[in-house]
């Protein structure tokens, strides 16, 4: 974790960088995927779902969740293919 992280996201992760719980409330879970998509990935590389989960699971056992709601919430794209995810915020 950086010093710039926000309180409110930062109390969301152990003091060894894990993430303790996926947040319900839409606002807050909204900051975390954007400070997971920001410090997580690149957004000038496409990545594969095996790196997407690596990258993931090095925060939280729940990676596919992780890895879902950042899609949906619009951080990643990935083509309808499947074949690679790219970070858009």
């Amino acid at each position: 974790m950086t010093d710039t992280t926000a309180p409110s996201v930062s109390a969301l992760f152990s003091g060894e960088g894990r993430l303790t719980t996926i947040p319900r409330k839409a606002a807050r879970r909204e900051q975390l995927l954007t400070h997971l998509a920001g410090t997580l990935f690149d957004a000038d590389r496409a990545y594969t779902e095996h790196e997407v989960n690596d990258a993931l699971r090095t925060v939280h056992d729940d990676y596919p969740a992780l890895r879902r709601l950042l899609v949906e919430g619009g951080h990643l794209t990935r083509p309808k293919d499947g074949s690679s995810y790219r970070r858009t915020s």
